[in-house]
């Protein structure tokens, strides 16, 4: 689930190797606290800012019913071309930052009771301001944005790790880092100047098994954005590095692997 690229601009998303090894971030046990927040009524109009592959926004559709409408946005076309084999229809590919609807769109661009989003908006670290902005032109009067995205402390030691690692191959880590994670009191203050009112805002520490290891995470995540410039065996040999420094904190005695993130989540009223 993505926001940060434009259409124009390299697609860093594969919604295959996503589904295998972050299949976690739309699962049932780790979405049910923010759905209970956006409390979705039937015959609703609600549009999800960095739907991925969509399996969420289908749950999404279902909940409104037919008398509603869900609409998905993505900055991945690979992930929009996948949302719609998985059957979903009503989904664009669009930088949420500085939202603009295609031409060719049959569904509504204002006037959504909600705006809701999942595990998307910590990509939006070029204008995370911007992403309010573009929640604020679509919802009508009375409207809400809710969503869940990672927050201060987010993945913390790997990031660690990462950033030890980059500086030791002669990087600057802090202008490769893709990720916006913002305290409750900044992200709190970027909603309200953008004229939201703030119903809800808390950071939620979440143990986080993953699907395979250190480096299967860092594939996904990493190697197309802070990795960028590395051929594949270079790459490999890093991710290496940074899962050694990692395996302390992050694997059991049976090798299983296991991350800390830490959630955002909010709900905010457009009065």
């Amino acid at each position: 689930m993505s926001g940060s690229e434009t259409s124009n601009e390299q697609d860093c998303w594969s919604a295959q190797a996503y589904n295998k090894t972050a299949s976690f971030v739309y699962s049932s046990a780790f979405t049910a606290p923010v759905l209970e927040l956006l409390d979705i009524k039937p015959g609703e109009n609600i549009i999800d800012f960095g739907c991925g592959s969509g399996e969420l926004t289908i749950k999404l559709s279902g909940a409104v019913g037919d008398a509603g409408l869900v609409v998905g946005v993505d900055a991945s076309e690979d992930m929009i071309s996948k949302a719609q084999k998985n059957g979903f229809k009503n989904c664009f590919v669009a930088d949420i930052q500085n939202l603009t609807f295609p031409p060719s769109v049959a569904f509504p661009q204002h006037n959504y009771d909600a705006v809701f989003t999942n595990a998307a908006l910590h990509w939006c670290k070029r204008d995370p301001q911007g992403v309010i902005r573009s929640a604020k032109r679509v919802l009508k009067k009375g409207g809400r944005f809710v969503g869940e995205m990672g927050g201060f402390t987010n993945c913390i030691g790997l990031r660690m790790a990462i950033h030890h690692v980059l500086r030791n191959h002669g990087q600057d880590p802090l202008k490769l880092d893709p990720w916006y994670f913002p305290s409750v009191q900044d992200y709190r203050n970027l909603l309200e100047s953008t004229g939201f009112r703030v119903a809800h805002i808390s950071l939620h520490p979440r143990f986080t098994p993953l699907n395979g290891s250190i480096v299967d995470w860092l594939k996904v995540f990493c190697r197309k954005s802070m990795l960028n410039a590395y051929d594949d065996a270079e790459a490999e040999g890093i991710m290496k590095e940074i899962e050694n420094m990692c395996a302390i904190d992050c694997r059991d005695e049976s090798g299983n692997w296991a991350m800390m993130y830490t959630r955002l989540r909010f709900v905010a009223l457009l009065d």
